[in-house]
This record gives C-alpha cells, structure tokens and sequence, in this order.
C-alpha cells in the first residue's frame, strides 16, 4: 500500500498514509502515559486529592493536619457528609467510610478498628456517682447521637459477655455530630458513647473517664475504598498508608 507520494522535489503523506501516521501518533501517546505513570508510582506525592469522608472524620483531623504538615505538595480537597456517595460518578480519589465493603469495582483497605466507650467527666460523676451495671444507667443523663441520614438515635451497645441490655436512658441532649456531644460530656453534662479515637485525648489527660467498659460491646471499622480501575498515584498511596499508620494508633 503506497503511504507517500514521491516526486523530485517533494514527498507527501496519501490518505492511507495520513490514517496510519494518526495511528501510530495514538500507540506511541499511550507508550508514553503508560511510562509516566509507572514513573509517577515512585515519584514525589504531589496535586490535587480529592477525598470523602463521614462526618465523624472531622475528629480525625488532627491525623489529616498532620498529613499535611508531611506531604505539602498534596492539596487535599475534603468532603464530610454521611451520604452513600458514588465514589466514580462523583469523581473522588479516595473515601473513608465504615462497615463492610460491597462494590466490586473499588479497592479497599482497612486503616483501623475503634472500640466503643461510654465516658464521662470526672466532676459528673463527683455528682451522681459512677454507675457499676447497665440497670445504672437509669439514673444518668445521656448524650445521645442522631444518624444524620434515617433521623434515628444510636442505640448504646451495652451487653458484652451477656444478652444485649436495653436501657432506658434520660436523654438531655441529641445532636447528628460527635463533636458537640464531646463538648457537653467535658462539661460534666451527661454521659457519651463513642468510637475510642474520638475522646482518647480527653481519657489521656482525665478530661473524661471512661466507665462500664466490659459491658460495651461494639467497635467500628473504618475503611478506605478507590475506584480499581485507577493507577494507584503517590499522593494516594502516601495518604492511605499515612492514615493506616497514625490514625488508630495509641
């Protein structure tokens, strides 16, 4: 097949020729792509990373601002929201949520696990005395968590090594964040129930105290998940394993 016209003076590209040139311009851009991100998984982390996270992220952030004291060519773009988003559609690198996970088209990592406490401050049970079975409850004031996303209270996990206790606990306070129920609790306003990394600067320094600890029985899982068709960049990889490595650690 005859890919240039030939005279002479000059030489010119026939249209076989034309459509074969573009082809081989498309194989050698996808050579160099394909380098460049080999090239990039042993590069420095650096742009844009986009990032879901559930609202109880927002206690994670002392890990996060650490995070971007290590790496300060990554640009973090955070969204907090309880909503199931789609992590492909909506165009996120990486989300962090609990539970299982059930979409074949992410990856997943686990970064850590969280037991549940029930705290209090220490002026508050100076009050009303530190209750030593479940039945206490009855005679304490809850601080208690609304899903933001059904609009139901977060039942408290009591029942470790025996059938699951219900307790009907007077309830002074309801809010759909942590954060704001963490504040009451200092404040020696009522008891809380949370995941351990939320309050374990408040257990460190006796901010709070934690009570009934063998009668709670439930922690939580926390996950990243990424799309699995995407090369795994620095700035991903660094993050996940930065979290897996700071987050739940004592």
């Amino acid at each position: 097949m005859r890919l240039f016209h030939r005279s002479t003076r000059s030489i010119a590209l026939t249209p076989e020729g034309q459509l074969f040139l573009e082809r081989c311009r498309r194989i050698f851009e996808e050579v160099s792509a394909a380098e460049l991100e080999l090239a990039e998984i042993h590069g420095v982390p650096r742009g844009r990373l986009r990032v879901s996270l559930p609202l109880v992220g927002m206690l994670m952030m002392p890990a996060i601002g650490a995070f971007v004291q290590a790496y300060p060519e990554v640009d973090l773009d955070l969204d907090f929201n309880d909503r199931l988003v789609n992590v492909i559609d909506e165009g996120f690198d990486v989300v962090m949520r609990t539970g299982d996970a059930t979409d074949s088209r992410l990856m997943t990592r686990v970064l850590g696990r969280s037991s549940y406490i029930l705290a209090g401050a220490p002026r508050y049970f100076e009050q009303r005395g530190l209750p030593a079975t479940p039945d206490d409850l009855r005679h304490h004031l809850g601080l208690r968590h609304r899903y933001p996303s059904t609009g139901l209270i977060e039942d408290w996990p009591l029942g470790r090594k025996r059938p699951k206790v219900e307790v009907d606990l007077p309830t002074v306070a309801v809010s759909s964040a942590l954060e704001p129920l963490i504040f009451m609790a200092e404040q020696g306003l009522g008891l809380i129930c949370v995941p351990e990394f939320s309050i374990r600067g408040q257990l460190a320094d006796g901010r709070l105290v934690s009570v009934l600890e063998d009668c709670v029985s439930h922690s939580v899982t926390f996950r990243a998940l990424w799309p699995a068709s995407r090369q795994l960049s620095p700035k991903l990889r660094v993050f996940v394993d930065f979290l897996a490595e700071t987050l739940f650690v004592r």
